[in-house]
């Protein structure tokens, strides 16, 4: 039997999806593992220290991902023999105990970031969710480098301030950035992302958790012209319905949190209801201020999917039933659980009939 050329080998290995087939695909010969080293697109990196043994035989990765400590040496080799890669993930691994489990000292840091920046000219999204030794410094060199930037993650990287934003603001192709927890953002990053060239471009915003900001710092998003989605959750007191009124006149958001702004009131729904008319989805969870006048004026929304309204104690069967009626595109709603026993039963299979109920 003739032997296959790799191009041959490189187009059986396209209808092969499943990872375990790929191994076994590549443990055939020397040449069946090259080939399909060749076309490996992505990789997840469990043992960074053992990089040198295989990375190079996957020099045209698009796609990396590991969440375990990282050195900037690791970085550098990642970006000297993976020079096509456009998504890297490095968002540090989650916990499940309830404690913070912080990388050490020698985690990738701002240099870190540089090198993969100059060295994969196409990187499209950069996850570094709790990269904690990732600062200012590392963030405006990134920006200033990765021209085709489009994805952000930054969350609780609590080393990012003021002067990362003012760098992000000047961002030309920026979409999605997540800002959640780097509480040491105020209302001035706010204003140099608003009055940048990304608010031409940015699509969802998070910056739930940062809670230096303030209505002022707020009152500056009404300039981002393309946002779609937004998340306030957590901001503090210091957001009130003069914020919430003001993110009301973003007539392009689709996804709004507002979690735990205890003084936005039905004043913000009313703005929503009468400017967000592309709005699909509010989450209002624990915003107890809220009462029935501002969700009946979400009853004639043309648009709108999904509501939530756990811990939101002002509320009764009459007034929900009002909006769930007058509401045709709604197709799920969250309740807080105590409502249940006052609001009837007659009322609670009408909203039941009409959209997904569920109580927490």
């Amino acid at each position: 039997m003739e032997r296959f050329g790799d191009d041959v080998l490189g187009l059986i290995l396209k209808w092969v999806e499943n990872p375990n087939d790929r191994k076994s695909f590549s443990e055939v010969c020397k040449q069946w593992s090259r080939v399909e080293g060749l076309h490996r697109l992505s990789l997840r990196v469990f043992e960074p220290n053992l990089l040198p043994n295989f990375l190079p035989r996957f020099p045209n990765l698009v796609s990396l991902e590991s969440s375990i400590v990282i050195t900037n040496a690791h970085i550098k080799f990642i970006a000297k023999t993976c020079p096509n890669i456009e998504v890297l993930n490095l968002n540090y691994k989650e916990t499940h105990d309830g404690f913070d489990d912080i990388p050490d000292l020698d985690d990738v840091d701002g240099y870190g970031i540089c090198e993969i920046a100059i060295g994969c000219p196409n990187l499209a999204e950069l996850y570094l969710r709790r990269r904690c030794q990732v600062g200012n410094f590392g963030v405006i060199s990134l920006v200033n480098l990765a021209r085709n930037l489009t994805s952000l993650d930054l969350g609780r990287c609590n080393r990012i301030a003021d002067e990362s934003l003012k760098a992000i603001g000047n961002a030309n192709s920026l979409q999605v950035l997540n800002l959640r927890g780097c509480w040491l953002i105020t209302d001035r990053g706010l204003a140099f992302l608003a009055s940048g060239s990304v608010s031409r471009s940015l699509r969802k915003l998070v910056i739930a958790e940062c809670d230096r900001i303030t209505d002022f710092g707020v009152l500056h998003l009404r300039e981002m012209c393309c946002l779609e989605e937004l998340n306030v959750a957590d901001c503090g007191a210091k957001v009130t319905d003069t914020g919430g009124v003001a993110i009301a006149a973003i007539q392009t958001l689709k996804r709004l949190n507002l979690q735990w702004l205890i003084n936005i009131s039905d004043a913000t729904l009313v703005a929503l209801a009468q400017n967000c008319l592309n709005l699909v989805a509010v989450d209002l969870t624990g915003c107890e201020s809220v009462t029935g006048d501002g969700i009946r004026a979400l009853a004639n929304h043309e648009s709108l999917e999904s509501l939530v309204l756990a811990s939101c104690h002002n509320l009764n069967g009459d007034d929900l039933q009002h909006m769930v009626l007058g509401c045709r595109t709604l197709r799920y709603i969250v309740l807080d659980i105590r409502l249940r026993t006052w609001i009837p039963m007659t009322m609670q299979d009408n909203i039941s009939k009409l959209c997904q109920l569920e109580w927490k």
